[in-house]
């Protein structure tokens, strides 16, 4: 990857956990930080036509938004799903970083399944 921003090791990581996880209905996978993007997968039947960084500018809001949940009734934050008419997004963040996965539908369960995929991945790559 030119201009990489997370080595091919990463990115091989992040497509195996959600290729495990989310089988055939995964869309893409987008990696991020508050000053970087980039898209770690893409299915062949999609276009390259999003707007990475105008979608890295929205997602980019839940590094402070966060700090919002905190100490009340529903725990801690886990993640983001945001549904649309072809398909959802799912945004996890783990301190400095991010990743949001797009699928197509899936059950409740595969959505709590890929969050902790992507959890145990971002604690442990942690930016240093």
């Amino acid at each position: 990857m030119e201009d990489a921003i997370i080595d091919e090791a990463f990115a091989d990581e992040l497509r195996s956990a959600c290729r495990t996880t989310v089988g055939d209905e995964l869309r893409s996978i987008t990696y991020f930080t508050e000053d970087d993007v980039e898209q770690a997968y893409l299915r062949s039947d999609l276009d390259r036509t999003a707007d990475l960084v105008g979608f890295a500018e929205h997602e980019r809001r839940g590094f402070h938004s966060q700090s919002a949940y905190r100490n009340t009734q529903l725990g801690e934050y886990e993640a983001t799903i945001r549904m649309f008419e072809n398909g959802y997004l799912t945004r996890v963040i783990r301190g400095g970083h991010g990743v949001w996965v797009t699928t197509d539908d899936m059950s409740m369960e595969r959505f709590e399944e890929l969050t902790s995929a992507l959890e145990a991945i971002l604690e442990e790559r942690a930016p240093q």
